[in-house]
């Protein structure tokens, strides 16, 4: 049995983001602690991370918590890169007083000014918001699609990064199959899967992966492309999506989906989709 779920919403209530997923029929879930859109967040109250971690002992799903959007660890822009360090930091301890443990947050663009001076300003940023926190939470880093100036497309690249750390058993990988593929690496076969688990394996380790993004895509291989497709309905199809989920390294990891919701299908199909493509 695979342990899958997908990102549910925080609206109202961090706890009811476990309701949600709990009524999705998740094993495990992923949310943003606060809004993902803007800079600002209210601290979370001993009431609310009392009732979220009761609900979490209750259920017995397992929370991931990601990054808001606008945080660029790889921003060469002072203002930018100091507002995303802190927010690193508050995050990882909100983790902490949450009980969640991981933390899945994007790499960044360098913005044109290379990708050797970004991947040193991600390592300073991770280096000093781990030293900042006392919280047990891992933080994980995420591949990238290829996008212009991103940081983290490609294996070698979170290699370098991982070689920076000086915590390195509070940083492990979440590995997204939709950028994989719009990177160029295939996951359509049960070969092409060992050999992209390979290359990954002799880069960054797979004993450091910790959870799994299962997203399809609406870009072909190498396309750069960023967005993700219901599972099975993209470019790396039904039967790609079968071979993965009986690859042991997959299924033996939690994985989340952040497929779209519309009229073709909705959260519990695309899990759904995942448990009968593992069987």
């Amino acid at each position: 049995m695979v342990k899958v779920g997908v990102h549910v919403s925080i609206a109202g209530s961090l706890d009811l983001a476990v309701d949600r997923a709990r009524d999705a029929g998740c094993d495990v879930f992923q949310m943003f602690s606060r809004n993902p859109r803007g800079w600002g967040y209210q601290p979370v109250s001993p009431e609310t991370a009392e009732t979220f971690r009761s609900k979490i002992k209750t259920t017995g799903l397992l929370p991931v918590d990601h990054m808001p959007y606008l945080p660029n660890l790889a921003s060469p822009k002072p203002d930018v890169y100091e507002k995303s360090v802190a927010t690193l930091t508050a995050e990882i301890d909100r983790c902490g007083t949450l009980g969640i443990p991981y933390l899945v947050t994007h790499l960044g663009h360098h913005l044109g000014d290379g990708i050797a001076g970004g991947r040193v300003r991600v390592i300073d940023a991770i280096n000093h918001a781990l030293a900042a926190s006392g919280s047990p939470t891992m933080l994980l880093l995420e591949n990238t699609a290829g996008e212009k100036n991103s940081v983290g497309s490609r294996f070698e690249h979170i290699r370098g990064i991982l070689d920076g750390i000086e915590a390195k058993n509070r940083v492990g990988i979440c590995f997204d199959t939709c950028h994989a593929f719009a990177a160029g690496y295939d996951l359509r076969t049960e070969d092409a899967i060992a050999e992209t688990l390979g290359q990954l394996d002799e880069s960054v380790g797979k004993r450091n992966l910790r959870v799994i993004h299962l997203n399809d895509t609406k870009g072909d291989r190498g396309s750069g492309l960023d967005r993700h497709e219901h599972i099975g309905l993209g470019f790396i199809g039904e039967s790609g999506f079968r071979s993965i989920l009986h690859n042991t390294v997959f299924s033996s990891l939690p994985l989340i989906c952040e497929t779209p919701m519309d009229d073709r299908r909705d959260d519990r199909g695309n899990i759904q989709a995942v448990r009968d493509l593992a069987r």
